[in-house]
């Protein structure tokens, strides 16, 4: 059984409709609530599920489902407001003689009245995710020709499904495989449920404030005076026994004496009355909570998310600033900002309240505006991952701003944010960039897999464009908004001072742009229009006699220029523009329609950080008051162009992978080590070679003589031996001084045993004996189970001084082939590997090799605590780990791709 299912035997989850689902393991209490979920079918639907109208059928059903726990056998139920509603079974025998391991036979039903709203496939999707966990590879089902819904819901679930027609019966058999097929499946069906289930929150037809005072402060207030003066199109009520009315807006002393059910209520009283108000909400049929209060304790904490589950309310908060919803058919303000946010197209959810205030306004002056906004606060429900999925498909939102300081389930968030990204911007402050010091732990790769390195790895392949603060990630809002992205990175300067070229041309540099050399042909059009004296490099100094005329024809032919990507317009007020009458800006903003490239502005007087400037014909640019500024801004477009520009990327299949001897060696180590630790030689050599990692020959040795024998064989490789000491818990032996290198003859061999024996006596286990290994590039290799965001594969350059160089990329598994080659190509390290100075390149297809089986076992091993292989050895003839370190904890699966709510 699944570590959920286990742990958390209740797990909630949304239905096609929205509607929030109890999943849960079938108990002995439910045997009448599951007897009357067949009973209650119709002839027909009984006739369907058991071949036969059979109410006799009805019980046995229930017996099975109810009785004692048995091998191979599990059932989930589905359940809203504590009613039954569907099961799903399999059984696979268990230790029956005869019984298919790898097998499991499966049935489904479903309440009358409740079909095609996604409980049958919600049920089978947990169950398969318990059987796949169990080593269950194939689902089958024997089901009635005519029972098109049953055949449907097999077809549609995104796996590979067999049918085969025996009379008027169909035997479906289904393959269990999590491939991209299956969880895009999945991720569509949820996006649909997520999407309705936001509805009543962001779309409600009618909203009450709990907590409005009535004297002027109160944070519900507040929101009730922004929801009165916002012009709130729906119905709106006030909460508060002790009025009738609250700022024109009725009041009425409780939830359920308002004369309709609200979709939406905001809560804003204290801590300790917040369960209460829940649970008053949800019996009232209210379909979606916004707590703003601070401060609950874990007590009033669980009695929240409880009496959202329990009635099906989606949940925003605690402690948020509120949510806002622009579209003017709605104007929905339910925040207690300064000001009422500007409708535009930028979608916003922040996790504090501060950051979201900055943000609206920013985005207000900008004139960007706000599609919708949602604080998430203490985040207990409702995430940047549900707002993802709403501004996909809600018609008004072009750029997506997040400011989220944690994740609740970071691989879900990057199959979402891939997919959002490729149609929208994905913006976001990269938050928690400091967290003090590094993980608590020894090994290389620990030590590597810092906070931002986990991040930036999450960011990096999902496609979002991370910034490091509120004011860049306006800037470059700015740009994504008003500007074509760049094809690339060459960039051409202009200017009217010589000096603001300079500092721009610097800040280019810094943020990874380049300054192509213009042409000859380019440099005499350059020249043809700009006044004498203009020097036409890059910069160009177009100089303070330019005109306004000359410096719209000069950006112009910039812009035409299939050399260069982007234009940056440098400007310093002259008294000669003043004298002739020339508005230099003009020439920036002049025809935006006919420039295919994006075009900035940097106006070293500008008294703002970012402005957008309106064009002449329609449009806006980005005008910038610091270089800087503008560079990172125009750096992170040429990043998301290049990333959309890229394949997605496909994890490729391995040859000769033993997942099933893995998990063996696995279990067999955590059964004689339950609390786990660092692998010996031996069993990490097993485990290795289950995954063809190609490691260098060597021998374990435990006495002297062992150690010539193991030497003589070995020698037949070079002739040259190294020795390494080895016992539990040892890691770096370089620094131990465990290594004894180049030894040649038996004496030598000998003399080293004898010497780490002494040096290491009590300690030392053994050695292990390897040939002198060739000259070539040593490079570092490993992976890291972080708890939230899963395994994270580092790869770099190797040695001794790996963390002293700290020349390392990451990228979270499982590794597609683009990710693969980015992390190669990443380190700073990587033109040796390529062939830089004519030197021959390493074997890069093996190295690509070593990294997805890397991945791979990282994948399929949640056990996999660490593994760190430094040195690699990477030559032009092959690929091969000199020494290799792995540590297990146990750790049971999880499906981070499961369905299910916070």
């Amino acid at each position: 059984m699944t570590d959920d299912l286990l742990d958390r035997p209740r797990v909630h989850a949304l239905l096609a409709d929205g509607t929030t689902v109890c999943i849960r393991p079938v108990l002995p209490d439910d045997h009448e609530q599951l007897r009357g979920l067949y009973e209650e079918m119709s002839p027909e639907n009984l006739r369907l599920r058991f071949f036969a109208a059979s109410r006799r059928s009805a019980a046995m059903a229930a017996d099975r489902a109810c009785a004692p726990a048995r091998p191979g056998y599990r059932a989930l139920l589905a359940e809203v407001d504590g009613r039954v509603i569907g099961l799903a079974e399999y059984d696979n025998g268990g230790d029956r003689d005869g019984a298919d391991k790898d097998g499991a036979e499966i049935s489904i039903a479903v309440a009358d009245g409740l079909h095609h709203r996604g409980v049958g496939t919600l049920l089978v999707e947990h169950l398969v995710s318990a059987a796949r966990a169990e080593g269950i590879t194939t689902f089958a089902a024997d089901a009635l020709s005519e029972n098109h819904e049953v055949l449907r819901l097999f077809a549609d679930l995104g796996l590979r499904t067999s049918r085969r027609f025996e009379g008027p019966e169909v035997r479906c058999t289904i393959r269990l495989d999590q491939d991209d097929a299956y969880l895009s499946a999945v991720e569509a069906r949820g996006r649909a449920a997520d999407v309705a289930s936001l509805l009543p929150l962001l779309r409600p037809s009618a909203v009450a404030v709990v907590g409005a005072g009535r004297t002027p402060g109160s944070v519900g207030r507040a929101i009730l005076h922004h929801l009165h003066t916002g012009g709130f199109t729906r119905r709106l009520f006030a909460v508060n026994p002790k009025v009738t009315s609250l700022l024109g807006v009725p009041s009425y002393p409780s939830v359920a004496a308002l004369p309709m059910t609200p979709d939406l209520v905001i809560v804003a009283v204290p801590a300790a009355a917040v369960p209460a108000v829940a649970d008053e909400s949800g019996r009232a049929g209210a379909r979606a909570l916004v707590v703003v209060t601070a401060g609950l304790d874990h007590t009033q904490a669980q009695a929240l998310l409880t009496a959202c589950r329990t009635y099906g309310m989606r949940l925003v908060g605690p402690n948020c600033l509120g949510i806002s919803n622009t579209d003017p058919e709605l104007s929905l303000d339910a925040t207690f900002a300064a000001e009422h946010p500007c409708p535009g197209t930028a979608g916003v959810a922040v996790q504090s309240g501060g950051v979201g205030i900055a943000l609206l306004d920013g985005l207000s002056r900008l004139g960007i505006g706000v599609s919708s906004f949602v604080s998430l606060g203490d985040k207990f429900d409702v995430s940047g991952n549900d707002l993802l999925q709403w501004w996909e498909s809600d018609g008004r939102t072009d750029l997506a701003l997040l400011h989220l300081e944690s994740f609740g389930s970071p691989r879900a968030f990057s199959r979402t944010a891939r997919r959002v990204t490729r149609r929208i911007p994905v913006l976001t402050v990269d938050a928690g960039r400091t967290e003090a010091g590094r993980r608590a732990a020894a090994s290389h790769t620990a030590a590597a897999a810092t906070r931002t390195m986990t991040r930036g790895a999450l960011f990096t392949q999902a496609g979002v464009t991370a910034t490091r603060s509120v004011g860049e990630l306006l800037e470059t809002a700015a740009l994504f908004h008003s500007q074509p992205l760049p094809e690339g990175s060459r960039v051409a300067i202009v200017t009217n001072a010589g000096g603001a070229g300079v500092l721009t041309a610097d800040a280019c540099a810094e943020a990874g742009l380049t300054l192509p050399t213009f042409t000859p042909a380019m440099i005499d059009e350059l020249l043809a229009v700009l006044p004498d004296g203009a020097a036409v490099g890059n910069p160009v100094d177009a100089t303070a006699a330019v005109s306004e005329e000359q410096l719209t024809e000069c950006v112009d032919r910039l812009t035409r220029c299939s050399g260069i990507d982007a234009v940056i317009v440098a400007l310093v007020p002259t008294a000669v523009a003043a004298a002739t009458g020339d508005d230099l800006v003009r020439a920036v903003t002049a025809a935006p329609g006919r420039r295919a490239r994006p075009v900035l502005a940097v106006r070293l007087e500008q008294d703002r950080p970012v402005r957008l400037l309106p064009a002449a014909e329609g449009g806006t640019i980005p005008s910038y008051a610091e270089p800087q500024a503008a560079a990172r801004a125009l750096a992170h477009a040429a990043e998301r162009a290049a990333w959309l520009a890229r394949p997605a990327g496909v994890v490729p299949d391995l040859d000769d992978i033993e997942t099933d001897r893995a998990r063996t060696v696995v279990a067999e180590y955590l059964a004689t080590l339950p609390d786990g630790g660092w692998l010996d030689p031996r069993t990490c050599a097993d485990l290795l070679a289950c995954y063809g990692v190609p490691q260098i020959p060597w021998a374990w040795a435990e006495s002297e003589d062992e150690s010539v024998l193991a030497a003589d064989r070995l020698r037949g490789f070079d002739g040259r031996v190294v020795m390494k000491a080895h016992w539990p818990g040892l890691l770096h032996k370089s620094q131990q001084h465990a290594v004894h290198l180049d030894l040649r003859g038996d004496a030598q061999v000998r003399a080293a045993f004898r010497d780490l024996e002494t040096g290491f006596a009590g300690l030392m286990t053994g050695v292990v004996l390897q040939p002198l290994a060739a000259r070539g590039t040593e490079l570092f290799a490993g992976v890291v189970q972080d708890e939230v965001f899963g395994p994270l594969v580092l790869f770099g350059l190797g040695g001794t001084a790996t963390e002293v160089l700290a020349d390392h990329a990451a990228r979270l598994a499982p590794l597609t082939d683009r990710d693969v080659h980015e992390l190669i190509t990443s380190p700073r390290c990587a033109p040796l590997l390529l062939g830089a100075n004519g030197h021959t390149p390493v074997d890069l297809e093996e190295l690509e090799q070593l990294l997805q089986r890397l991945s791979r076992m990282a994948a399929d091993l949640p056990q996999l605590a660490e593994a760190d292989f430094n040195p690699v050895l990477a030559t032009p003839d092959g690929v091969s780990v000199l020494d290799a370190r792995i540590r297990l904890l146990p750790r049971r699966p999880q499906d981070p791709y499961l369905r299910r709510l916070r």
